[in-house]
């Protein structure tokens, strides 16, 4: 019979807490965008084997919304960059920069591919930055 009724007093208790617990969460609204993003280092070739890639570069802090993308423009022809790779990071509103590390699937062997950075919202909208066109050979 006591379990029954500790059961109704404990209930208030657990409910206060989440409702705390929930307030106490806050969203941080999206940082300021950049007036120019720009890439400081990179982008490089971090690693390659026969079939895959990654490229790595850093900018400045784009700002806006904390989900971003690093997308990769790469092709056989450096006039025609026509493949594209992306994968997704979340922006740290303290930290002045960026690391975006991109891997690139499905490539074929002993070929040597060209390629360009740029980086975006989440929504699809550019940062505005776009880096010179660079090449690597798989193994």
């Amino acid at each position: 019979m006591k379990k029954l009724l500790l059961a109704p007093a404990i209930m208030p208790a657990i409910v206060m807490l989440v409702c705390a617990m929930a307030a106490g969460a806050q969203l941080i609204p999206p940082a300021k965008k950049a007036a120019r993003v720009q890439i400081t280092e990179g982008p490089s070739l971090e690693s390659a084997t026969y079939s895959w890639a990654i490229v790595r570069w850093t900018s400045n802090n784009p700002g806006g919304s904390d989900e971003h993308f690093g997308v990769v423009h790469y092709g056989t022809n450096p006039m025609e960059l026509n493949q594209t790779a992306k994968s997704p990071v979340r922006l740290n509103q303290n930290h002045s920069s960026t690391v975006f590390r991109v891997r690139i699937n499905d490539l074929k062997p002993q070929t040597t591919y060209y390629y360009a950075v740029d980086s975006m919202e989440a929504d699809g909208t550019s940062d505005g930055v776009k880096s010179t066109v660079k090449r690597f050979t798989t193994h």
